[in-house]
């Protein structure tokens, strides 16, 4: 197997056949033989006199792909670290930093930062030969990888600050880089991201043209930039900024007075914890210090707050719910069940507590800082050496896991063989060995985070989280209510109030139809209002407010919607005094005349219709049933629209069109979603086309209204606008008895033609209600939209199913005609037919009822989306949500209310109908 060396020495060859990982070292032994420099001494004999044995450069190619793949790829780094004084000890800042320089002869910059890179690789390298030959103790292996690190980190900001400062000038203020997490506490791993922070002095103008902080940002992004752009050298280190404040919505660089304001005001727990490890690494360590003292009252405060352990409790909590998951708990060494976090957690929150009394605790190093508590007599000494035991066995776990290939990776692999391997480079015997040790370890911390941290109350009860379909997810939601998104912060104040408004958020939430979606609308609401803590007073402190929007998330996710597009308008709508009232046609004028409109300029008819409709929305929905089934909503609703289209003729100079209005626009009936049914009358075809296109024409503000004048002569197939003497002409000798029966709800809405289209199109109405066939001919109509126009299931169609919405409206229409009772409006109409004894009292009341139901199931379902909609959703869980809507405790009730109505309106269509029709 091993001919990679030809006369090679036979021990060599045992060794790297008996390594853990016999192809790799073969790979990595024959690439090295064909690389090797001409000039330099023979591979075997680089081999056998390794200054740390040849088994522990056997072992390092064998462990580790990457730093295989360094060497292969670079055969003199192997001649460098065949030097005693590079592998027998460890380095300091000094030797790294003359070694780099004298590489990189004169700038280390050149085709981009290729020196740094190949001395970073080399350096990593090294460090982890002497961590694998087990030479190197934890603290000098984390402190050279952290060393390495800071001066990348230093070499990276000195080359563009220079460049910077030489292209735009010299700001009069300093910049400095902290070092925050492991980075920070001279602890790095081998796949550590680096979490910095980015701070300069103070604001200033440099130019006109740029500002201190466009400058400094400009320059930070430049450094994020070096460091994330892939290179064949290799990478540098990954920089994560999420660290800083507001996380990743907020600037990468602050000023000394912004981070002050932010901490101050809004510094969290878990940002306490980060900033016990920060120390400056580049730039001005004047203004790293001053940063440190001006912020030391915060990171330890002289009397910690009493839910400052239950706060890190519940971080742990979170990690390994939405982190680890439950899976890896018992094999993360990193963040599972007494992990490294859970050292830390318990290390750092007795500094959070005691630091401010103890400065000596005061101190970025994990390990340190566990030996200034067993002093401080703050930690039993036995609890501190279990803690420091663990704490380096994990962390060596976490390093051969991590040296394979400089990956994240902090999870003990199931796979039996890798597991074995992982065994045998911690130089156990088996795995099984391993598993103890890695238990038994694991099992000495969470008892003393759970005595110090976690025996304080859990976060808050699961109330009422059956409620949800996906309680997990709903959980984090609210979860997230308290503490805000990832990029943005909120203060402790805000979780404070929401422990408030959390239980009488999720009691309105169990009566809604759909809690899950109304949960989601909230957190999108909250994030748009962006005050949460003003919003959370405020929905505390006004009950009946949490009542309306938890209400119209669950009614309308059209209004919903809108709310969450411009969340200001909840406010500014309900705290109108006339918030209960509706409006007239001339008062929307009033208001649509002050907006500002023109005829190049439609979108505030648009957005005062937006406006409009939620305001009605949010009536609707906290009156319950009683505004959508009245008749004042469909005239409320179609005096806006009436507004609406009345104000847009203005605009475009159609003051000479006269519009009709049929259907129930004609009716004042208008339900959500509805179309306006209109005729148009005169000459301007060009006016008629503008208005119908301009009111369609959707923006950003939606559109103004649909306008359908499908009603007119030859339906589509005729001209948009027809000259009064047209449609007489067509009603005298061509029109059908459907054209004419449309023509009950007919009223003029604007222009000089109204009232005599309103009179010659009673004439014709009237002679119809005169005919002996005039109900076999409706019924015949009924069946005919039936069949045209029904969604093939009875039972869901109820706008052209029996019984349904269109067959109580042809009910009350065909007795209106044959009585020659003219009245647009259904219910009016109704009325005058009981005043002429054609319908009984019981009657009246019964078809009322019935017809005002399938009228809300209809509002209901339109109201949701504000989209025409007459037929039940098939789904039996959407079916469920629609009865909830309508105030009923499931869809059996539904159904059964659902069932008499439409048998009342077809027993009473079959009497009045189709009997007399015989």
């Amino acid at each position: 197997m091993f001919r990679a060396m030809d006369g090679g020495n036979c021990r060599i060859q045992e060794k790297a056949a008996a390594s853990l990982n016999p192809s790799q070292v073969e790979t990595a032994l024959v690439q090295l033989r064909e690389r090797w420099p001409e000039k330099a001494p023979p591979l075997v004999r680089v081999i056998e006199q390794f200054p740390l044995g040849e088994t522990a450069l056997l072992h390092l190619l064998a462990v580790s792909s990457i730093c295989a793949t360094r060497l292969t790829r670079n055969p003199e780094t192997l001649l460098w670290l065949c030097k005693p004084e590079v592998c027998l000890a460890s380095r300091g800042h000094a030797q790294m930093f003359h070694e780099l320089h004298a590489m990189a002869d004169g700038s280390i910059a050149k085709q981009d930062f290729a020196t740094l890179r190949l001395w970073k690789g080399a350096e990593m390298t090294r460090v982890a030969l002497r961590e694998l030959a087990n030479v190197a103790p934890l603290e000098e292996t984390t402190g050279e990888l952290s060393l390495i690190a800071e001066i990348c980190i230093r070499g990276v900001f000195e080359h563009w600050n220079a460049e910077f400062r030489k292209r735009y000038g010299s700001p009069n203020a300093e910049f400095a880089i902290l070092a925050l997490g492991k980075l920070g506490g001279g602890e790095l791993n081998h796949s550590s991201d680096v979490d910095l922070l980015f701070l300069y002095s103070d604001e200033g103008q440099l130019a006109s043209h740029l500002s201190y902080h466009e400058f400094f940002n400009w320059l930070g992004k430049k450094i994020l930039e070096t460091f994330s752009t892939p290179h064949p050298q290799g990478s540098l280190f990954r920089v994560d900024l999420r660290l800083r404040p507001e996380g990743s919505a907020g600037p990468l660089a602050r000023s000394l007075e912004s981070m002050e304001n932010y901490y101050a005001g809004f510094g969290e727990t878990w940002e306490r914890l980060a900033l016990i490890k920060a120390r400056g690494i580049a730039g001005s360590r004047e203004l790293a210090y001053e940063f440190l003292r001006q912020h030391q009252p915060f990171i330890y405060p002289k009397s910690a707050t009493p839910d400052l352990l239950e706060e890190i409790a519940n971080i742990k909590r979170r990690i390994e719910r939405d982190v680890v998951g439950p899976d890896k708990l018992q094999r993360d060494v990193k963040l599972g069940i007494g992990g490294i976090r859970e050292i830390e957690f318990i290390v750092q929150a007795l500094q959070l507590i005691h630091g401010a009394q103890h400065p000596f605790l005061q101190e970025p190093s994990m390990l340190k800082a566990l030996r200034a508590l067993r002093q401080l007599h703050l930690l039993p000494r036995e609890e501190v050496l279990a803690l420091d035991n663990a704490y380096r066995f994990l962390r060596r776990v976490e390093h051969r896991l991590q040296i394979e290939a400089e990956q994240q990776v902090h999870t003990v692999p199931e796979d039996p063989e890798a597991l074995r391997r992982l065994a045998h480079s911690l130089r156990f015997l088996s795995a099984e060995a391993f598993t103890a040790a890695l238990q038994e370890r694991m099992g000495t911390v969470r008892p003393i985070f759970q005595r110090i941290i976690s025996a304080t109350p859990a976060e808050p009860a699961k109330i009422n989280l059956e409620i949800f379909n996906d309680s997990k997810r709903a959980e984090k939601a609210l979860a997230d209510l308290a503490r805000g998104p990832a990029r943005f912060h909120v203060a402790p104040r805000t979780r404070q109030i929401f422990r408030k408004l959390r239980p009488l958020l999720l009691d309105w939430l169990a009566k809604a139809a759909d809690p899950d979606a109304v949960l989601n609308q909230f957190v999108r609401f909250v994030e748009a209002y962006g005050l949460r803590s003003l919003l959370f007073e405020l929905l505390v402190a006004n009950p009946r407010l949490l009542d309306l929007l938890v209400k119209t998330f669950d009614a309308s996710r059209f209004a919903g919607d809108l709310l969450i597009r411009r969340p200001q308008l909840l406010e500014e709508i309900t705290r109108d005094p006339r918030f209960s009232d509706a409006r007239s046609i001339a008062e929307h004028l009033r208001r649509l005349d002050s907006l500002g409109a023109s005829a190049f300029h439609f979108d505030p008819i648009r957005a005062y219709r937006q406006r409009q409709i939620l305001r009605m929305v949010l009536r609707d929905v906290l009156h319950s049933a009683r505004l959508a089934t009245s008749s004042t909503f469909g005239t409320e609703l179609s005096d806006l629209a009436e507004a609406c289209l009345l104000f847009t003729i203005r605009l475009i100079g159609g003051e000479q069109l006269t519009v009709i209005a049929l259907g129930k626009f004609g009716g004042r009936e208008l339900s959500y979603g509805a179309d306006l049914d209109v005729l148009f009358i005169g000459e301007e075809i060009r006016t008629a086309q503008n208005l119908v296109v301009t009111m369609a024409q959707p923006t950003s503000e939606g559109n103004i209204w649909v306008v359908d004048a499908r009603l007119r002569p030859e339906g589509e197939k005729g001209p948009l606008i027809c000259a009064l003497e047209t449609y007489q002409a067509y009603y005298k000798q061509r029109a059908q008895l459907w054209e004419i029966h449309a023509l009950t709800r007919a009223r003029p809405v604007t222009g000089a033609l109204g009232n005599q289209f309103i009179e010659m199109a009673q004439s014709y109405w009237r002679k119809a209600g005169q005919r002996l066939d005039l109900f076999p001919q409706i019924d015949a109509m009924l069946e005919r939209i039936r069949r045209e126009r029904g969604s093939g299931s009875d039972f869901l169609d109820f706008k052209t199913g029996i019984g349904g919405v269109i067959e109580g409206e042809f009910l009350v229409q065909a007795l209106q005609m044959r009585e020659n009772i003219w009245e647009p409006n259904w219910g009016r109409a109704v009325d005058q037919l009981r005043e002429r004894g054609i319908l009984s009292e019981p009657e009246v009341a019964k078809l009322k009822l019935a017809y005002g139901f399938l009228r809300q199931c209809e509002s209901a379902l339109r109201r949701y989306e504000n989209k025409a909609v007459s037929v039940l959703p098939s789904s039996p869980n959407e079916q469920q949500k629609l009865a909830i809507r309508l105030g009923c405790d499931g869809f059996e009730t539904f159904r059964h209310n659902y069932v008499d109505a439409r048998d009342a309106i077809h027993a009473l269509y079959e009497r009045q109908i189709r009997n007399n029709s015989l």
